[in-house]
């Protein structure tokens, strides 16, 4: 338990206040927080509700949108990211989670936009540091390349990160997105200190409509966790263990019930013995 983190999509329903309290009544020492809720009621106050109850900021969700094909898109691009790294310094956290955005309306140009992803990267990376944040990119399953992230394996996003400060750029590993990794294990190992996030989440079957919102509880899917969090281990991340999951019979639960249903699941399928 020492490291578990609730990640605030997993009870999408809940206010932050309402995540905080949540937390506090489970036990659960961290929180993994949402711009759009910190928004809700501002990131002072957000900041305030966390630090009052004891709660650790694992990470920030999120920054990235890069690909923007145009000036103005690129620019408005810096601007939200500029503005999300100063978020996170105020809400305690030192990690930024990059979700680094998909093809333009109409393009196909994936190369260019994985140039612009990096472009772009070098200009937030300084900035980042400045403030004492990380960025944080997080690979996504390949399914999601061309709307959500053009970035698909974690060795793509090793070779963004490795131009930079490993304490300004690093990397997530999201069971969800790279389990399916054939080369996986090497590029965990590769990884190292880059491994700024670790979120867990499981793989079911079948996909829903609408695949986003596929995941499921550790345990209830196909996914080795036993195996990838030694490999995480190895590698030598220590930090928080964030659980991230977009299900909508998950959301419609309780948030209590689920709370203590990721505790059970931490406990039998993650936490290091």
């Amino acid at each position: 338990m020492n490291r578990l983190s609730l990640n605030q999509i997993t009870t999408k329903g809940w206010s932050l206040p309402e995540a905080v309290q949540g937390c506090v009544d489970a036990g659960i020492p961290a929180i993994g927080l949402w711009r759009d809720k910190v928004a809700e009621v501002g990131v002072e106050r957000a900041a305030r509700l966390c630090r009052d109850a004891g709660l650790a900021v694992s990470s920030l969700c999120r920054g990235g949108f890069l690909t923007a094909a145009t000036a103005d898109g690129r620019r408005a691009a810096l601007a939200d990211n500029l503005q999300a790294i100063e978020e996170a310094a105020e809400l305690g956290t030192d990690t930024l989670v990059l979700v680094v955005g998909g093809l333009p309306e109409g393009s196909r140009d994936l190369a260019g936009a994985r140039r612009r992803v990096a472009d772009l990267l070098a200009e937030l990376a300084p900035h980042a540091g400045d403030f004492g944040v990380r960025l944080a990119i997080e690979p996504l399953h390949p399914m999601f390349c061309a709307d959500r992230a053009v970035v698909s394996t974690l060795g793509q996003a090793l070779d963004l990160a490795g131009p930079h400060p490993v304490e300004q750029v690093g990397v997530v590993v999201d069971s969800y997105h790279v389990w399916w990794d054939p080369d996986l294990a090497a590029q965990i190992a590769r990884a190292g200190s880059r491994i700024a996030a670790y979120q867990v989440c499981d793989w079911t079957l079948p996909l829903p409509a609408d695949a986003l919102l596929g995941r499921g509880h550790v345990g209830d899917g196909h996914i080795d966790f036993a195996t990838l969090t030694s490999q995480v281990t190895a590698a030598g991340y220590t930090g928080w263990i964030e659980v991230e999951i977009f299900n909508q019979e998950i959301w419609d639960t309780p948030g209590a019930q689920t709370l203590q249903t990721l505790i059970e699941r931490h406990r039998a399928h993650v936490a290091a013995p």
